[in-house]
């Protein structure tokens, strides 16, 4: 029954998506409702949507009372938009078009190594985003903001910022968790270096005129380049994805523009020794399906930064899903 429930996990995600597209966890709130009221203040047909409700409720994903009516639980709550901590954002991501294309093809990946994107759309996952799917890039940043703004703040919460009078957030995106870090120590320095078309859309709080401006420099840069700051603490979450050959560039030249004695802290999700060991697996085959990308193990993240020259001090847990590798450049 549990392998029967698995072939069918594209239902359940299916049902996650409808119901954030229809707005259905908005439409509910703290009194119970039945489909008939939830479908009139949606405007859909009443029994398909209890259907659809009574199969996210077998995921715990909406409560079926014994009346008939129905109740939000943790998990449908975390699909309304003013949820702080939604995942409203990332459901819609995970199941976009493109995905149902290229799951099918995993078998093709496994043989290969390699994405199966150019074969489906005949150009690069970036690429198609920008030029032939509009509606899906504008997704992929809500979900990629939504996700960074949580953990941002639990970065913040973790890191010990003791004697750290300067950070560079290297391929930090919008800054995000740079500005968390400035707002928690407010004598603090920051350096967001990213792309040129990514550090000129940073958060609002990191550019002219924003809070955090007067404490921040915008770098645009390629990190697999050069990293052509030195400073006190460099962060890098969640870039280390590409091909090896990438990471060790990229660990490489942290090494050369960063000072003895700098520490280095590098985020990742991992595919082994975690909680969260169904999500971050299943991130690390849709990396292999749209950019052949893959998330790390433990072993292959200390491997590579000690190759570079950054030896693991540590490796500790900054949320059930994130992990936190921490070195000083010797």
């Amino acid at each position: 029954m549990r392998l029967r429930e698995i072939v069918f996990g594209a239902a359940c995600a299916a049902s996650v998506r409808a119901a954030a597209r229809l707005g259905l966890p908005d439409a509910l709130g703290e009194t119970p409702a039945t489909a008939e009221e939830l479908a009139e203040r949606l405007d859909v047909a009443p029994e398909p949507l209890r259907r659809l409700l009574r199969a996210l409720a077998c995921y715990g994903v909406f409560a079926e009372a014994a009346d008939g009516r129905f109740t939000h639980t943790g998990m449908s709550r975390l699909l309304r938009e003013d949820t702080p901590g939604s995942l409203h954002h990332i459901a819609l991501w995970c199941t976009e078009p493109w995905t149902w294309d290229a799951w099918p093809r995993l078998d093709e990946a496994v043989r290969s190594g390699r994405d199966v994107f150019a074969d489906l759309y005949g150009k690069s996952f970036f690429e198609y985003l920008h030029t032939d799917a509009a509606d899906s890039a504008r997704v992929f940043d809500r979900a990629m903001t939504s996700s960074s703004r949580q953990a941002a703040r639990d970065l913040a919460a973790y890191v010990d910022l003791t004697g750290v009078r300067s950070v560079v957030d290297i391929g930090g995106g919008q800054g995000l968790a740079l500005a968390g870090l400035l707002e928690k120590a407010p004598g603090l320095h920051g350096t967001l270096l990213d792309l040129p078309d990514v550090v000129a859309h940073a958060d609002p709080r990191l550019r002219e005129g924003g809070a955090l401006a007067d404490r921040v420099r915008l770098v645009p840069g390629d990190c697999r380049t050069a990293i052509p700051v030195r400073a006190d603490l460099y962060v890098l979450k969640n870039i280390l994805e590409w091909d090896d050959a990438s990471t060790r560039a990229t660990l490489r030249n942290v090494v050369a523009a960063a000072e003895p004695g700098a520490r280095v802290l590098v985020i990742e999700n991992l595919v082994d020794d975690s909680p969260s060991m169904r999500f971050t697996t299943a991130m690390d085959l849709l990396l292999l399906l749209n950019v052949g990308g893959a998330k790390h193990t433990r072993a292959s993240m200390t491997a590579l930064m000690e190759e570079a020259g950054l030896p693991v001090e540590a490796v500790r847990p900054i949320n059930p899903h994130l992990h936190a590798f921490e070195s000083r450049v010797p």
